[in-house]
């Protein structure tokens, strides 16, 4: 099937890699209880494997690179990479593994996977958008998709906190994962 006849969820198959300078894989935290404070992980890699036709066929595999943290502040991406948050140097990567695909509608599918943060893993749904496929100038079938979910960090073991002179705490608990994806069919 060529990219011009895919036009659902339904329609698409094969192998994708996940194309890490067109994808990103953000959050946004409250900071202060005032503000909105966003990041991004810019070391992503992964692959999927996508059968609309019989979704639970499909699998899909990422993994993340925690030093690559980027919150535009230098101080503060070496504290979310000490052991008061991702602690990078004992767990370097955050994984997530597919293990159900339930396709919502003809541009929604649902994905469930195992989330590996700090050696803790629970299981998070992510509703995913599907944004179209297209044929780019250098003759890849590109797949593009975003997807947002809220998770509770201390559910990962991310629990540093401190609080504040005004009542409540500096971080959050819960977080918005951000994931905008473009991936590349392998020929």
């Amino acid at each position: 099937m060529t990219t011009a006849t895919i036009s659902t969820v339904r329609d698409l198959s094969g192998t994708y890699t996940l194309d890490g300078s067109h994808s990103r894989v953000g959050f946004v935290a409250r900071h202060a209880m005032i503000a909105k404070v966003r990041g991004a992980f810019n070391e992503v890699s992964g692959t999927a494997t996508i059968d609309g036709a019989n979704p639970s066929a499909s699998s899909l595999e990422v993994t993340i690179q925690v030093a690559s943290v980027d919150t535009r502040d230098a101080n503060r991406d070496g504290h979310l990479q000490s052991p008061d948050f991702f602690d990078a140097a004992s767990y370097p990567t955050i994984t997530f593994t597919g293990t159900g695909f339930e396709i919502a509608d003809d541009e929604t599918v649902n994905v469930t996977g195992d989330l590996t943060i700090k050696g803790v893993t629970k299981s998070v749904t992510v509703p995913f958008t599907f944004g179209g496929a297209a044929t780019d100038p250098f003759g890849n079938s590109r797949i593009g998709f975003e997807g947002d979910v809220t998770v509770n960090r201390k559910d990962w073991g991310l629990t540093w906190n401190a609080a504040l002179e005004t009542g409540g705490v500096l971080v959050s608990d819960k977080v918005v994962l951000e994931l905008e994806v473009s991936a590349i069919k392998a020929a």
